[in-house]
């Protein structure tokens, strides 16, 4: 009998019974996961260029972010791993080669360095060590910010790791995005201006990476324009550039603008949140791609 070309997913292709490419047993707190960790890392990257620019109510705001983010990040983490013994495991073994060891050891001392600086500017103890807990904190913001798109890139997902080379720079424009939405709403007007800059460079450059991200990878990125993830994506984009916009326009009217500022900043956040939720979605459905 002739051999045909047929269509089927990938959970008809099986070794032994087992599909060839497994379904990622992630839950979606890993995606929240990564909304908070690259909101914490690019807050107090934005807390010491606020710092070196006399912003030091900016700068407050920052530091008290990153460490909200650093708190809850490993919380979200070890609900995921199912046991908290997990997490501190983790750090028995530094591995280099591994996104999750080097993410696990980057995101606790991050979260030790955030939580000395938050100490020192509530208190007012130790500015000088409290500084240098900035600068070391601000350092692991940007890793931090995007270890998560690594790890994503080194599975087998072909929607992760097909896009491994635009995938960190749309996880550093949303934690860009985030972390000037979060600053704006904890500032004062007077002091925002970067906050808010950030927030509409963070949300435009994050919509351009999607799209981009999605048009290189082709048949691939299916799951980025259709069904669950496909719609968290368009909510996604609609919500970053709706924030923006409400952003510039409040900020262009500093006296009477912060209601639209305020509202565009939730709403930038909001945006960054769904397009990590469609990434994440975005792996489980094309684990079940159809292939000839």
């Amino acid at each position: 009998m002739n051999e045909t070309s047929t269509t089927r997913t990938t959970d008809d292709r099986t070794y032994y019974g087992r599909p060839v490419v497994a379904r990622p047993v992630w839950e979606p707190t890993v995606a929240v996961y990564f909304f908070t960790g690259g909101l914490a890392g690019a807050a107090a990257g934005l807390g010491v260029l606020a710092r070196l620019r006399g912003r030091h109510r900016l700068a407050r705001s920052c530091t008290l972010t990153a460490l909200a983010g650093s708190v809850v990040s490993p919380v979200l983490l070890i609900e995921d791993l199912g046991r908290r013994e997990r997490f501190h495991h983790m750090l028995r073994v530094f591995k280099v080669t591994s996104p999750m060891s080097v993410g696990t050891w980057v995101l606790a001392a991050f979260g030790s360095l955030s939580g000395a600086a938050a100490a020192s500017e509530v208190t007012g103890v130790g500015r000088r060590w409290g500084r240098a807990a900035e600068i070391g904190s601000a350092a692991l913001g940007l890793p931090l910010s995007t270890y998560t798109a690594a790890l994503l890139a080194t599975t087998s997902i072909p929607a992760w790791r097909d896009a491994r080379r635009l995938l960190p720079f749309l996880f550093a424009a949303g934690s860009a995005a985030s972390a000037g939405a979060a600053a704006a709403l904890a500032t004062p007007p007077r002091e925002a201006a970067m906050a808010n800059r950030l927030a509409i460079g963070g949300a435009i450059a994050e919509v351009v990476l999607a799209r981009a991200m999605e048009r290189a990878l082709g048949e691939v990125g299916r799951p980025y324009r259709e069904g669950p993830a496909g719609l968290l994506s368009k909510l996604a984009t609609a919500l970053l550039l709706a924030g923006a916009g409400a952003v510039a326009a409040g900020a262009t009217r500093p006296s009477r603008g912060r209601p639209a500022e305020r509202l565009g900043a939730v709403g930038v956040l909001a945006g960054t949140l769904a397009e990590r939720l469609a990434v994440w979605r975005a792996g489980t459905e094309s684990a079940k791609l159809t292939v000839r």
